[in-house]
């Protein structure tokens, strides 16, 4: 291990632990904001315990789905299809044919169809060379026209209880949906920091011509990255189904926004080679708190767009400007041990 490896291990953990600090700080402040607008409500405990889980739920879904998309931009890619992918899976999983073999049909089909059309991404991106952004933004709109004409434009109700009761029920006090999240969080954080696969997935998005002289079957893992969002977007079709009691074409609209600005927000570099799954956890927490602040204080949904489009913008020109300054530290300190 070189010099310059063993220093900046402890930095990049000092700065990701100061960063998750630091959205813990934003959580903070937007809690006081909170107690500040709307005294009366943050004054009743029973209030509070309930709105933690309204949070948590509403983070749910999204979150699923950031964990995908945060693998996808560390690998060095983008997904503008996660919303339009949803909104196939859960257009799918509750038609009427689908629907009459049961839950375990329903959850089979979504998440069939949710790392199919990963697959096709993946082929798409990997094998043929298509930049990202233009074959996953051309996913979005094939994938949400097959939703609405699989189902007519219009609205698919589910008609299964195990699926709709996912969404109501509570394991040991907490919601399942809430359950689901941790899971998912939890199997991303080890899948990136403990295994081959995530260390691949560091190598191939910071240098994807270095990975392949190492060895690494570049084409395959963003082939497989790409399905592995995919599968998150079929996991999160069932959350949303079963939050709704049904599905439809125009569902998990803007979804890549939020997952892509959570992302971000958590620290995943947009160039790729970097990135935390407790971050972007951290992330999607924070706008699932703004949302939910806007909602409680009647504030239109124009504002909270506005708000989110200009923090994903400040997050941006941070990372660019963290960049910068840790490209001139590192060039300072090898050309000092370097004279």
């Amino acid at each position: 291990m070189t010099a310059g490896t063993a220093l900046a291990k402890p930095h990049r953990f000092d700065e990701n632990v100061l960063r998750n600090l630091g959205l813990v700080g934003v959580l903070v402040i937007l809690v006081i904001v909170g107690i500040v607008t709307k005294p009366e409500l943050y004054s009743d405990p029973a209030w509070v315990k309930n709105n933690i889980f309204v949070i948590l739920q509403q983070a749910s879904a999204i979150g699923v789905v950031t964990v995908g998309m945060t693998f996808v931009i560390i690998g060095g890619g983008i997904d503008l299809s996660v919303g339009a992918i949803i909104a196939l899976a859960g257009v799918w999983s509750t038609t009427l044919a689908t629907q009459s073999y049961g839950a375990v049909g329903m959850i089979f089909t979504a998440l069939v169809v949710g790392i199919a059309v990963g697959l096709v991404n993946g082929v798409l991106i990997a094998y043929g060379k298509l930049v990202p952004f233009i074959a996953t933004l051309a996913m979005l709109v094939a994938a949400r026209g097959l939703a609405a004409q699989i189902s007519g434009k219009q609205t698919q109700v589910s008609a299964n209880d195990t699926i709709n009761s996912i969404a109501s029920t509570k394991v040991l006090g907490i919601p399942t949906l809430v359950w689901i999240l941790a899971a998912v969080v939890v199997a991303g954080w080890v899948l990136l920091n403990r295994t081959t696969f995530g260390r691949r997935t560091v190598a191939v998005g910071g240098n994807p011509e270095a990975a392949r002289l190492a060895g690494i079957n570049v084409k395959r893992h963003t082939l497989l990255l790409y399905m592995l969002s995919g599968l998150c977007c079929g996991i999160a079709a069932i959350m949303l189904t079963s939050q709704a009691t049904s599905a439809q074409a125009a569902m998990a609209n803007l979804y890549e926004l939020d997952a892509i600005a959570a992302a971000i927000i958590g620290g995943t570099l947009l160039s790729g080679g970097r990135g935390t799954i407790v971050g972007a956890l951290f992330g999607v927490l924070v706008f699932s708190t703004i949302t939910n602040l806007f909602a409680i204080n009647n504030l239109a949904s124009e504002v909270q767009n506005m708000v989110k489009g200009g923090i994903i913008v400040a997050a941006v020109l941070l990372q660019q400007f963290r960049y910068r300054s840790l490209t001139n530290l590192l060039r300072r300190r090898n050309d000092r041990d370097n004279p």
